[in-house]
């Protein structure tokens, strides 16, 4: 089937005649129909079945699982081709430690081009004065981030792991949790909303060096400038780890923290549909002190093909297409949330404005962790979170957390949401025979990649 420019509406293109998905160009959603042909992408791997037959095997099997299975973990998404081959480019041979024109190795004339096309593109598209692309993921971003602003001992507010808060936000098995004060925030445990009272009055009370903005589970928008008020009265740096965001931010589908922020940390995967990779944007002021905290303080050299990989993620995330996509994203969670509502699940805080949905599967009789393994079973990939649980003596259980980046990418919208809920809802009811066979018709409609 042939390729067709990409849509500049939120939906699907379907073909008049027979309803089944196009291909679309890298700019959109790489979908492409069962019988599509293989793109260049795949030719590099006849070499590594010459080369290594067993790990090509390896690959070839993680290619039809992603084709096969219900992708619904809420960080992860399909890059387009043209990230993929940016990724297995020979950028892939070059040491470059340093900055474009300023490297500790020769030969970087090319590589300077790629980064700087990279910074460019982001500080373009984000509305940033400055972009570090370099970090390797986003844990490496927030790790810069605190080495910029911070010193060991430093107090820090951010939201509490178990209220949603990621492993840098203070984990004790994290160097945050080692290398500074932590005192964690949550949110109201009846309605699920960051309770920005609480917030503020922990920040008066321990008079924090900087604020972290950002969770892993919380599928409302942040006040972002109702934590900048609050950064200003405790005069700390304000630091949005917008990891999960930062694509509906790209596609104008979600607030921009970069105008209440010092430093915004991210990573180019998730909802941007990057390479796996961390993302740091900050102001002119501050930008000397981030670069030189990545690099030479946290890291080493820059992996240059994953570098240009994001050049490639963000030009495709300044276009109209994308925009359509992100958009899409936001449509298809809200319509998935309310399903599983009406399903039976407890949504939490109601529903969501973002990507994901944390929902607690107790009212059907299962926890987290046995809802993802009965899913798992019929082929519905997801992941299990902390929820708000006001009933519980510990205030959370453990619930799920989906998202819809990756069945937006790969052309599905609220119809097939409508679907994935009941298929979902059937699973966690045990029936997970009779599900993997409905989820293998619907995933092979909407591939990811062909064969």
């Amino acid at each position: 089937m042939a390729v067709t420019p990409a849509p500049s509406s939120g939906h699907h293109p379907r073909t008049a005649a027979s309803g089944s998905p196009r291909a679309v160009s890298a700019g959109g959603p790489p979908v492409a129909s069962a019988g599509a042909a293989a793109p260049a992408l795949w030719a590099a791997p006849e070499a590594l079945r010459r080369q290594d037959p067993e790990l090509a095997d390896v690959l070839l099997a993680e290619l039809r699982r992603q084709q096969q299975d219900l992708q619904l973990i809420a960080a992860e998404n399909f890059t387009s081709p043209a990230v993929l081959a940016a990724l297995g480019s020979p950028l892939a041979n070059k040491y470059a430690e340093g900055y474009p024109g300023a490297r500790h190795h020769g030969g970087c004339e090319v590589a300077d081009l790629a980064e700087r096309l990279a910074v460019d593109r982001a500080k373009r598209l984000f509305g940033a004065e400055h972009a570090n692309v370099q970090p390797h993921s986003g844990s490496s971003a927030v790790l810069a981030a605190y080495a910029a602003l911070l010193r060991p001992g430093d107090t820090v507010l951010a939201m509490a792991l178990p209220q949603g808060g990621h492993l840098t936000h203070g984990s004790p098995a994290n160097f945050s949790g080692r290398w500074f004060d932590f005192v964690g925030y949550g949110v109201d445990p009846v309605t699920g909303l960051l309770d920005y009272d609480r917030i503020r009055a922990l920040a008066l009370s321990h008079r924090p060096k900087a604020i972290v903005c950002g969770s892993i589970s919380y599928p409302r928008h942040p006040d972002y400038a109702a934590f900048r008020e609050i950064a200003d009265e405790v005069d700390a740096y304000l630091i949005a780890d917008a990891a999960h965001p930062i694509g509906l931010v790209a596609g104008g589908a979600a607030p921009s923290p970069v105008p209440y922020a010092d430093v915004v940390c991210a990573t180019t995967h998730k909802v941007l549909r990057g390479p796996r990779g961390g993302l740091l944007l900050c102001g002119a002021e501050l930008a000397e002190r981030i670069d030189r905290a990545v690099f030479p303080f946290t890291q080493g050299g820059a992996q240059m093909h994953s570098v240009a990989a994001k050049a490639v993620a963000l030009g495709e995330a300044a276009t109209p297409a994308f925009a359509a996509y992100a958009h899409q994203v936001v449509a298809n969670a809200r319509v998935l949330a309310e399903a599983l509502a009406g399903a039976g699940l407890t949504v939490t805080t109601g529903g969501t404005d973002t990507h994901l949905i944390t929902a607690d599967p107790a009212p059907l009789g299962l926890d987290g962790r046995a809802a993802r393994g009965r899913c798992a079973a019929a082929g519905i990939v997801l992941d299990t979170c902390a929820v708000p649980a006001p009933r519980r003596p510990e205030g959370c259980v453990k619930g799920i957390r989906l998202g819809t980046a990756a069945v937006t990418t790969q052309g599905m919208a609220e119809p097939e949401m409508a679907r994935v809920a009941v298929l979902l809802a059937a699973a966690l009811r045990d029936e997970e025979g009779r599900v993997r066979g409905e989820v293998a018709e619907l995933t092979g409609a909407f591939r990811p990649y062909p064969e």
